[in-house]
């Protein structure tokens, strides 16, 4: 597995360009462009935002293993047309990509939810409690 180094102009913080490293880019099947991702991090947790219009909930496979978050499909389809005479033509599509990121250690793995709306896979995941900001507290002066 390679690991390709993504310099950003926008200045999206460097810290986080390194939790969530996409490894090998995704791979490519047809030459098809690899879906676009959003990634924002909140107080509570970090959401992840993944474009793939046309394919259906159960054609994802999302896991996590080792702080590694992978996002994958590979979709078949296969269709057949009748032309004039004797002659059938078959065609075999083959749609797939595969992205994995490195989680951030303040993940809770465990609690990571996924759901797909309008062609849009959208994943939360949670900061583990010790990660989360701490309320402010007064001191007392003795």
């Amino acid at each position: 597995m390679n690991l390709v180094k993504r310099h950003h102009s926008n200045g999206f913080p460097a810290v986080m360009d390194e939790f969530f490293k996409d490894w090998n880019g995704g791979s490519q099947l047809n030459h098809r462009a690899i879906p676009p991702v959003n990634v924002f991090e909140t107080e509570r947790g970090f959401s992840v935002e993944l474009i793939a219009p046309g394919l259906k909930k159960e054609d994802f496979a999302i896991e996590v293993n080792n702080g590694l978050l992978t996002i994958s499909t590979e979709v078949k389809t296969e269709s057949a047309t009748q032309e004039e005479g004797k002659f059938t033509r078959r065609e075999f599509v083959l749609n797939a990509f595969k992205r994995t990121f490195t989680l951030p250690e303040t993940v809770e793995e465990e609690g990571i939810s996924a759901a797909y709306t309008d062609g849009v896979l959208k994943l939360a995941l949670p900061k583990k409690e010790e990660a989360l900001p701490k309320a402010k507290r007064a001191i007392e002066i003795s």
